[in-house]
């Protein structure tokens, strides 16, 4: 199931949606493909999802697709990766047990499409303008993976596209899906950077359900190189197990053997250390209980975070380690790659 495209189970449309064309095409889109349309005063306050327990309803909402409005138009900050974050969605179908998302959605797991997406783009824009002549970034994945639900509303393609005209503006994003093929033809101009969450065996397996096998994210990682997108790579949450240092070796010779040639003088990784903060462990516990995922507070070291919220992270001596054994590793198989960031 998981290497099939994601379709909702459930679909609900805010009226203001039908406002706007792409609300009027995936209307009709569901309506052809015969799925259930519930009405919605706003994306913010979807009730009534089915369940009859919260894990239940938790799982529904996670195959619940809800077509709204972006009312603001501010766009977050988007540090190490980019200027801002560009909101096209919300949410995410995958089941990553580890996902920030989980607390940052709390009770609205479900996934949120905008259908206001030249209000979005002429933002954008104005972003761009006032920091002229500086190229801005916009990262279109920061709540959501964006590629799991483009084959649907197509709205990644048309912003790959608007920037592709761009001067002054840079669009990047990052999967875990590998339903690229609908991407492959849009006028890019290079000005998208086109990034692959990936990770080692061990990682996938336990802890990332729902999402593409690590093969088919390096062979649509492959196909993405030969149309000629700049690629990219995030390793996280890079995780200690048992024969860690094996695993992410096995990660970069899979990439190593799977890429072209044409690719290796701009390929970027961004390397993320696994963290947790205590309201994440709580949502985690409760989401996926029978869970493997390790979050021992006593064998962590705690650091400060914004908004009072600080994290747990590895101690010194293991980021240490696996900082040289990953930044090794990518000096052996990818020696012109740049290292955007380790954290």
């Amino acid at each position: 199931m998981k290497n099939k495209p994601f379709v909702p189970q459930l679909v609900y449309i805010e009226p203001r949606a039908l406002e706007y064309p792409l609300g009027v095409t995936l209307k009709k889109k569901f309506e052809d493909m015969g799925l259930e349309i519930r009405e919605t005063t706003s994306h913010n306050q979807v009730r009534n999802i089915p369940g009859d327990t919260d894990f239940q309803k938790y799982r529904n909402a996670k195959s619940t697709l809800v077509i709204g409005v972006r009312k603001t138009l501010k766009f977050d900050s988007s540090k190490p990766s980019a200027e801002y974050a560009i909101p096209f969605a919300t949410g995410c179908m995958g089941h990553c047990h580890y996902c920030y998302l989980q607390t940052t959605m709390g009770s609205k797991p479900y996934i949120r499409t905008y259908v206001n997406v030249e209000e979005i783009l002429d933002q954008a824009q104005q972003y761009m303008e006032e920091r002229a002549p500086l190229i801005t970034r916009f990262e279109a994945s920061c709540t959501s993976d964006i590629v799991g639900i483009d084959h649907l509303t197509h709205t990644l393609k048309h912003a790959i596209e608007y920037f592709g005209q761009s001067e002054l503006g840079r669009l990047r994003f990052v999967t875990k899906f590998h339903h690229v093929d609908h991407l492959l033809d849009a006028k890019h101009n290079g000005r998208t950077r086109f990034r692959f969450s990936v990770n080692a065996d061990y990682v996938i397996k336990y802890f990332e359900p729902g999402t593409s096998p690590l093969d088919l994210r390096i062979d649509a990682a492959r196909k993405v190189a030969e149309a000629g997108y700049p690629l990219g790579f995030i390793v996280a949450p890079i995780y200690i197990h048992e024969g860690w240092q094996e695993g992410y070796r096995e990660l970069f010779e899979k990439l190593d053997a799977a890429l072209p040639q044409s690719a290796r003088d701009d390929i970027t990784f961004e390397l993320i250390q696994h963290r947790f903060t205590k309201p994440a462990k709580r949502v985690i516990e409760k989401n996926y209980p029978k869970t493997k995922l390790e979050m021992n507070e006593e064998e962590r070291r705690y650091k400060w975070g914004r908004y009072g919220i600080g994290k747990y992270i590895y101690s010194k001596e293991e980021e240490h380690a696996l900082r040289e054994s990953l930044e090794s590793d990518i000096d052996t198989y990818f020696p012109n790659a740049k290292i955007e960031y380790f954290t």
